[in-house]
């Protein structure tokens, strides 16, 4: 295994190469200089969408989900909360399917919210429905086990 891994900024989108044992120490972007790994998710479009997941080391956890859906409002605090306590090993993002409907088409989302997982460019988990917050992070740590 590698001693770093690359991640791609959510200022400017560069892929920039971190060590590993530096993840926790909130490592900034060698380009923009603001921090690659913020602790918020990351609003991922159809222009930014591909960079970030085949691009990046650290696994993507992306909630598919619209500003109509109640039940995805209700997940709003609870995947904020996960890119908090996940910060230095899952990339939190969304994707608004009423702007990103290409995406949502490509990925087959039918329901929302839908959360999905990738990593190094494939979805390997998805799942449809508002979950808590220790629901997610089992579902999580499940794939990852």
């Amino acid at each position: 295994m590698s001693d770093s891994l690359n991640i791609v900024c959510p200022n400017c989108d560069t892929t920039n190469q971190v060590a590993c044992d530096r993840l926790a120490e909130r490592p900034i972007c060698g380009s923009c200089k603001h921090l690659l790994l913020p602790g918020k998710p990351l609003e991922l479009t159809t222009v930014n969408f591909d960079r970030h997941i085949n691009h990046s080391d650290i696994p993507v956890l992306v909630d598919f989900w619209a500003p109509w859906c109640g039940p995805c409002k209700m997940m709003t605090p609870i995947i904020d909360r996960a890119a908090e306590e996940l910060v230095s090993s899952v990339r939190v993002a969304k994707v608004n399917t009423e702007r990103e409907r290409e995406l949502a088409t490509r990925f087959g989302i039918r329901s929302i919210p839908t959360l999905a997982v990738f990593r190094q460019g494939k979805l390997i988990d998805q799942q449809a429905g508002a979950i808590d917050l220790k629901q997610l992070l089992n579902w999580l740590n499940s794939i990852f086990a």
